[in-house]
């Protein structure tokens, strides 16, 4: 089937209904706005008001201006997720959401080292976390038809996200400046990062806890991945698997760099992988169009998944003016390994579901691109078992979904 699916409102149940995953997803820019008033109010903690409406309208907005805007919110979310309980609830709540919609599996990432302080080390952190997704997997592993085989059960893994820049955002980041007076910037934060892979791959060894990744955020410009290789380097060699923002706010050689300094598996936003406008003067490449074409090939032909968040682009981008101008129908023409993700539920305000829609009505998608954008997100899933375990489970989800999709317009 080559027709291209007609969204109708009436196709909204089968895509809430079938497997699911969200594999770009970050646990502070997804707390759920009455959960972030009641902590709020329970630790005194400022917030420009105390009403959903209200926090909607000053904070958590419909547009942002910019990716700094945008970026604001987490200091709000940050600030109540800085004991275990608060972090545990967090992370179970945004597992309920996300099992609401027939998301299956998830990928669950956070930066520890915002969290650190001196009630919890990193350990704990992560620990508290791990809590709340597992309790929340528990719960809906337990119902009927998970446990007959009916239906595939609820997986997670959770990724470890350093950042490419930091000022002292919280009481772990001011002591690690403090201690470190003399040390040039970029290196600092390369040390940082470096201790963050490390500390991820011993607590994932001594816990068991499925800390599946390692991950790169912050602004790129200025801050370019080579600074990071030492951290990713010892992903890498501890078979911790890597992905990172890049060609969100930077262009094809961000992308480039997280490829080849940092051993990136997938990237997280890819926007302006074709974007020969954001290739500088100072990068001595001659012929930009070809360099894109050579990357974009590369990317394809590695299946290097890029994970893309429609909406969050449309918010932090400003030159992004309409969906249908997104790179999204570029990926999809130059046959690349993509996931529909969501990046962050409530600064987004935004779904798995909604995220499909929109690209339903924007990118005129086959059946089988349909099909493909789903089944990627679990085949390129960083997924906390044995090859095996994995391949077991990505073919449960499949034959669900083939089931789910019989005889209706998604059919391939």
């Amino acid at each position: 089937m080559n027709k291209a699916i007609q969204y109708s409102p009436e196709l909204k149940p089968l895509i809430e209904k079938i497997p699911k995953t969200d594999i770009h997803v970050h646990l502070d820019g997804c707390v759920r706005l009455e959960t972030l008033i009641e902590i709020a109010q329970a630790e005194n903690i400022e917030l420009p008001s105390y009403t959903v409406d209200g926090l909607n309208e000053l904070v958590f907005k419909d547009n942002y201006e910019n990716l700094v805007e945008y970026l604001k919110t987490f200091g709000y979310s940050c600030a109540v997720m800085q004991k275990p309980e608060y972090l545990e609830r967090v992370a179970f709540e945004m597992a309920e959401d996300n099992q609401a919609e027939g998301v299956r599996y998830m990928e669950v990432r956070f930066a520890p080292q915002l969290h650190i302080n001196n009630e919890m080390d990193m350990a704990a952190v992560i620990g508290a976390v791990n809590r709340g997704l597992e309790n929340a997997q528990k719960a809906f592993n337990s119902r009927p038809g998970v446990k007959s085989g009916e239906e595939p059960p609820f997986n997670y893994g959770i990724i470890t996200s350093a950042l490419r820049s930091f000022g002292p955002y919280s009481q772990y980041y001011a002591n690690f400046i403090d201690a470190h007076q003399f040390s040039d910037k970029n290196r600092l934060f390369g040390l940082c990062s470096l201790e963050l892979a490390q500390g991820a791959v011993q607590t994932r060894d001594k816990s068991g806890i499925p800390i599946v990744a390692f991950d790169l955020a912050g602004a790129e410009h200025g801050n370019p991945a080579k600074y990071h290789a030492e951290a990713f380097e010892f992903a890498h060699e501890n078979f911790l698997a890597k992905t990172v923002h890049a060609g969100e706010a930077y262009g094809p050689t961000s992308i480039f760099q997280a490829i080849t300094d940092l051993y990136a598996d997938r990237i997280g936003h890819g926007f302006h992988l074709f974007n020969a406008g954001r290739i500088e003067e100072n990068e001595a490449i001659k012929d930009r169009q070809r360099y894109i074409e050579n990357l974009a090939d590369f990317i394809a032909e590695k299946r290097i998944t890029i994970e893309v968040c429609l909406t969050s682009n449309l918010q932090t981008i400003p030159e992004l003016q309409s969906l249908q101008n997104h790179s999204f129908r570029k990926m999809l023409n130059h046959n690349l390994s993509c996931s529909i993700c969501t990046d962050n539920r409530t600064v987004s305000k935004t779904s798995v579901t909604n995220e499909i829609i929109l690209a339903l009505q924007n990118f005129e998608l086959t059946p089988n691109q349909f099909k493909n954008l789903i089944v990627y997100g679990f085949k390129r899933a960083f997924f906390p078992d044995i090859y095996t375990g994995k391949r077991d489970y990505v073919r449960q989800c499949i034959d669900y979904y083939e089931k789910v999709v019989k005889g209706t317009p998604l059919e391939a």
